[in-house]
């Protein structure tokens, strides 16, 4: 990466344990989703499973800036992206459709919408999250609203790098830190006045705080930045937080301080998340031992974007037909079988969808590209596209 001093690091290694890592994010929103199948032991504490869509936009940001090359142009990068997140959210969402609409719905499946061809077009476009009515923001495939931000974020990324890119490490660094202080500003803002155009902010805004948080981190790090914090340290911290959280959440009354957490817990849970893939990274950087790189973690982290796409479908699916289920030992049953379905769903869009679909549209471009390239003209042209870098 231009940015960085020569030999600092090379942003061009893989870091598999934040492939790993993606994983448990994915099956943490999944276990959200599945409390309106079934209850589930320590309910409390995984319905809090929503925060892994907190930390895959950390790590959005992260793992672009980190692989981001001077040498790409904006078109080819926003392309890439296109490829790599539209094929399977498209099939995602036509698997959706019959689970989640219906031209006379039963009001007892209060998951399930009247059909609208308007709202649904939107969800083609990725526009629906740019809505906070529910029936837009989850309407079509209801997990697929992120992507409208995910989209957002794609847009500004190779504008943000840019500024990040003179900054080098203590730069970075500061620019984390001011990106800290916005999102708890914000949150503050939206706590003193709830009917203020901040609380009404879409959420592909509210939320790009945390895709430049990852960023920045990523941007100290190609700088030489040296993590000081252990990985366990990090998911001992998280993990006593989130059930501090699910405890505290459930109280009739909680003191100030507690409410003050309560409040901001998103913000809390994005630094946490922001510092652990830090932390994960420089594990591999340095070569230490990482269960997160396992040959299994790393395949269902490829697989995390189909699963997160596919598994809520799978879910009210299922829903429809046997109803919600009783607690007791039943409930790890079905959750065993709706993971294992979800996770055959996942494969399959993965693996016949996903990853071919990417490389062909990926082919196709570079081969464009280099038609482009040979002829004079177009040429001439392609010296004005302004780089990533």
């Amino acid at each position: 990466m231009a940015s960085t001093p020569v030999g600092v690091v090379d942003g061009s290694r893989r870091l598999d344990s934040l492939t790993g890592l993606r994983w448990w994010a994915a099956f943490a929103v999944f276990g959200h989703h599945m409390l309106n199948f079934v209850p589930l032991p320590g309910a409390a504490v995984i319905s809090l499973g929503h925060f892994g869509v907190a930390f895959f936009f950390v790590l959005s940001g992260f793992v672009l800036t980190w692989s981001a090359r001077a040498t790409t142009t904006m078109p080819t990068f926003w392309w890439r992206r296109f490829a790599r997140i539209y094929p399977a959210n498209l099939v995602a969402l036509l698997i959706a459709i019959p689970v989640f609409y219906s031209f006379a719905p039963d009001p007892a499946q209060w998951w399930v919408k009247p059909f609208d061809l308007g709202i649904l077009l939107l969800s083609v476009f990725l526009l629906q999250g740019w809505s906070r009515d529910p029936v837009i923001l989850f309407s079509g495939n209801p997990a697929a609203w992120t992507l409208t931000c995910e989209a957002f974020f794609y847009a500004l990324h190779p504008f943000i790098n840019r500024v990040l890119l003179p900054l080098r490490l203590r730069g970075s660094l500061i620019a984390a830190g001011i990106v800290v202080v916005v999102m708890f500003a914000y949150r503050a803002s939206v706590m003193a006045w709830p009917g203020s155009w901040a609380a009404q902010l879409p959420l592909p805004v509210s939320r790009l705080s945390e895709f430049v948080l990852g960023m920045c981190l990523a941007s100290a790090m190609l700088a030489g930045w040296r993590v000081r914090v252990k990985p366990i340290a990090c998911y001992v911290l998280g993990g006593a937080f989130l059930v501090w959280i699910g405890i505290s959440g459930h109280r009739e009354s909680v003191d100030a301080v507690t409410r003050f957490f309560l409040s901001t817990s998103n913000e809390w849970i994005v630094m946490l998340c922001a510092i652990t893939i830090a932390a994960v990274a420089r594990r591999d950087l340095v070569g230490g031992f990482s269960l997160l790189r396992s040959k299994l973690l790393v395949m269902l982290g490829d697989w995390s974007y189909a699963f997160y796409l596919v598994h809520a479908t799978i879910i009210y699916a299922l829903l429809a037909v046997v109803g919600r289920q009783p607690a007791g030992w039943g409930a790890l049953g079905w959750t065993a079988l709706l993971l294992i379905l979800s996770l055959a769903a996942a494969a399959a869009l993965h693996i016949w969808i996903e990853r071919p679909f990417e490389r062909r549209m990926r082919r196709w471009w570079d081969d464009r590209q280099r038609r482009r390239r040979s002829d004079p003209t177009a040429a001439r042209q392609a010296k004005a596209d302004a780089p990533v870098g």
